[in-house]
């Protein structure tokens, strides 16, 4: 689950890592207010006007800017209020902007320069530890650094025996360039970080920048932060940050019914029961010169009433030209799911536009086999698996 910056920000200061603060505004007046309240409350004197929406490079977008008076401020926010921002990870549509983040401006003059870095905390799943990523080129793409000065990121890894240790933190202050009270600064933040990073339960916390001051103190500019789905059972109060309206329609709609969806590009649909099984059926699918338009994994029962569900949901998108469907009958047996398939079916009537290959192995496989050939509508079984890909290849053409 991805939050907005303004979220992962108040995440991160309830662990006592130092923010840039700022308050959410939904229209150009509440960002007068917020900017007002800025300034009674820090007493800076410009102000950046953030579009909150969950994409990165924001301010290539026009999302991001700075405000030095009341007035810009209501005229900045007004105009990224209600736009729909286009960002290198969003698509040719873009993102709406429903709400921005007023925010304090931290770069002001001082005793030294201001320094901008790259911090982030997530699993190494090659080692199956986590691990903090950091860089002296912060407020840049870090795709880019990789790319062009790969030297110039370092990783850190966490035993999780013993957690990240002092000399760990101390190593990447070092590492980072700093001295003195920045330095000491920077081992804090760290140090607060990875303890926000560990008891969110999050799969990522991303910073970037993280700015070393012109008085040395060391904050968190920018947060991207995501939560691991399967642990908010337990952080409830992170799952009430879940914004819908960022998150794709259809997968909204697939987990209020309990499917397990995530929305593809391509042109075959498909419906499966286990996550190995489903990856293994979109590389069918692209072998037999298709390309699937999602994954869905129906889980442990597959009758009448969860087919027709996935069905609908899978022709919610207009790409789809095709459904395969792919069940290994262990818990559930494959006539009952083959039963499912056709009443489904006979149920949507009309709705059902698009060719669909079904294939089940497993209990009572050839039983299910005659259930689909013999109930007279467009369905076309299949055993084997190459069997499923040249059905699936003879319909696309």
């Amino acid at each position: 689950m991805n939050l907005h910056e303004y979220q992962g920000k108040e995440i991160l200061a309830s662990f006592g890592v130092r923010i840039q603060r700022g308050i959410v505004a939904h229209n150009a007046a509440e960002a007068v207010e917020a900017a007002k309240q800025l300034t009674e409350e820090t007493g800076t004197g410009w102000h950046v006007i953030k579009a909150q929406v969950h994409a990165g490079g924001r301010g290539k977008g026009g999302g991001v800017k700075l405000a030095k008076n009341l007035r810009e401020v209501e005229e900045i926010a007004g105009n990224i209020i209600g736009m729909n921002l286009v960002t290198p990870q969003t698509s040719a549509e873009g993102k709406k902007v429903h709400q921005v983040l007023v925010a304090e401006d931290v770069y002001y003059p001082g005793a030294s320069e201001t320094s901008e870095f790259y911090v982030s905390v997530l699993l190494n799943r090659g080692t199956g530890r986590n691990m903090i990523m950091y860089s002296t080129e912060g407020g840049m793409d870090i795709e880019e650094v990789a790319e062009n000065t790969p030297h110039l990121i370092y990783t850190e890894e966490i035993d999780p025996a013993v957690g990240l240790m002092p000399f760990q933190a101390r190593k990447i202050a070092f590492n980072l360039g700093l001295s003195g009270t920045a330095f000491k600064e920077m081992t804090k933040f760290v140090t607060a970080l990875y303890k926000a990073y560990v008891e969110s339960d999050s799969n990522m916390f991303e910073i970037n920048p993280v700015l070393k001051t012109s008085d040395d103190k060391i904050m968190a500019v920018d947060a991207k932060v995501s939560i691991d789905d399967n642990a908010l059972y337990r952080r409830k109060q992170y799952a009430e940050m879940r914004d819908l309206r960022e998150e794709n329609a259809i997968e909204v709609e697939a987990r209020e019914v309990g499917l397990n969806y995530v929305d593809l590009d391509g042109n075959v649909g498909c419906m499966v029961n286990g996550a190995g099984l489903a990856m293994a059926t979109m590389d069918l699918i692209k072998m037999a010169g298709g390309e699937p338009a999602n994954f869905l994994d129906v889980g442990g029962t597959a009758d009448a009433k969860r087919v027709e569900e996935a069905f609908r949901i899978i022709l919610k998108d207009d790409n789809v030209k095709a459904i395969l469907i792919n069940i290994f009958g262990g818990i559930v047996r494959c006539d009952r799911v083959a039963q499912g398939v056709v009443d489904a079916y006979k149920n949507m009537g009309d709705a059902m536009k698009v060719p669909i290959i079904v294939r089940l192995q497993g209990t009572n496989a050839e039983l299910a086999k005659e259930i689909i050939d013999n109930s007279g509508l467009a369905v076309h079984s299949a055993v084997q698996f190459q069997e499923a890909a040249d059905k699936v290849k003879a319909v696309l053409a």
